[in-house]
């Protein structure tokens, strides 16, 4: 077997029919101890693309650690025609601490690619983990959950207007998928801009595993590797409906104009109408309650765990569907609404 297809990093390299776990070195501690992520390079000994899989950018955010894991390890990987590339803890320092940020500084990792050499630390880390184990990818797929205290169904966030980022976003097969540009410094923004498709998939909450999120994602990897040819076992999934929704008029973060108790009547993923009550806000005597309702027909992506609110914090995430995409909802599996509201003011 030739050398020409190895996966080649800054230290080593990985041979087509070989697997190598890794544990690299991106940084110091203090105490000028190496701080090391781990990696997994499956190397198929057929010819196929590169794709790269992260998690944990956000040291919380646990869900896609193990769909990266699963796929790494427990996954029949055989046949698999092409090279992948399996970081399931890019920010080892902040899910050390089990905090979003890396502890330095507070800085943000995926804010920080792609990196820089001679620069901040969390761009030196970037660096590394961008120029030796994302740049050489052909695509990618970038795990994240919500921040503490929030939540969000399964969706994907994917620059639509790239058409090799839509083809990757249509693949992973799932409900929804919101088209927008990746911010300056993300891992799906900059890798986009040079020329390696990537999709952002949000998936529940920080701090937990969630089994239902983990399998609906691993679906949607197996989707992705049937369309690109990685897996010939595969197909490629269709989600039974699906929304993109793109423009700012079509989504909205519902934010809480008093201070409370938050009890929300809805889950994650459900479908609102127009002047439906999503949450109440009353005072700890259960007084002065404060109706949120729908300002439009929407499904609710992301929602409030933690139930106390400032004025000003955000709620729910509510995005804007069509006619055709209400009736399939509704045809199919929408969750339903978890508590009764109770008749209160409302402003």
């Amino acid at each position: 077997m030739s050398d020409d297809r190895a996966f080649t990093y800054n230290g080593g390299a990985v041979p087509p029919g070989d697997t190598q776990n890794i544990r690299y070195g991106i940084s110091e501690t203090y105490l000028g101890d190496p701080v090391r992520i781990p990696v997994t390079i499956v190397n198929g000994e057929r010819d196929g693309p590169t794709a790269f899989l992260t998690a944990a950018a956000h040291g919380d955010e646990l869900n896609g650690i193990e769909v990266v894991r699963e796929v790494a390890h427990e996954w029949d990987l055989s046949e698999l025609a092409g090279t992948l590339v399996c970081l399931p803890v890019l920010n080892v320092p902040g899910f050390l601490a089990q905090q979003r940020y890396l502890p330095v500084y507070d800085r943000d990792l995926n804010r920080s690619f792609p990196g820089k050499p001679g620069s901040t630390s969390s761009k030196r880390m970037a660096h590394r983990i961008y120029e030796n184990f994302v740049a050489p990818c052909d695509f990618g797929l970038d795990f994240h959950t919500s921040t503490r205290g929030r939540t969000n169904m399964l969706h994907v966030r994917a620059d639509m207007t790239d058409e090799s980022v839509h083809r990757l976003a249509l693949a992973f097969g799932s409900k929804v998928i919101i088209d927008s540009d990746g911010p300056g410094g993300t891992l799906r923004g900059e890798a986009t801009d040079d020329g390696v498709p990537t999709i952002t998939i949000e998936m529940g909450e920080a701090h937990r595993f969630q089994r239902p999120l983990i399998d609906d994602a691993l679906a949607g990897v197996r989707s992705v590797f049937a369309e690109y040819g990685l897996l010939e076992t595969d197909t490629v999934r269709w989600p039974g409906w699906r929304t993109i929704v793109a423009g700012a008029g079509e989504k909205t973060w519902l934010r809480a104009d008093s201070g409370g108790i938050v009890d929300t009547h809805f889950e994650s993923g459900s479908l609102v109408r127009e002047g439906e009550r999503i949450a109440t806000i009353t005072n700890p005597f259960k007084e002065d309650a404060v109706a949120v309702e729908a300002p439009f027909t929407g499904l609710l992506i992301g929602l409030l765990e933690n139930p106390v609110v400032y004025p000003g914090n955000p709620l729910c995430h509510l995005v804007e569907i069509g006619e055709s995409t209400r009736r399939a909802i509704e045809a199919g599996d929408a969750p339903e609404p978890v508590g009764q509201p109770t008749p209160t003011a409302s402003r």
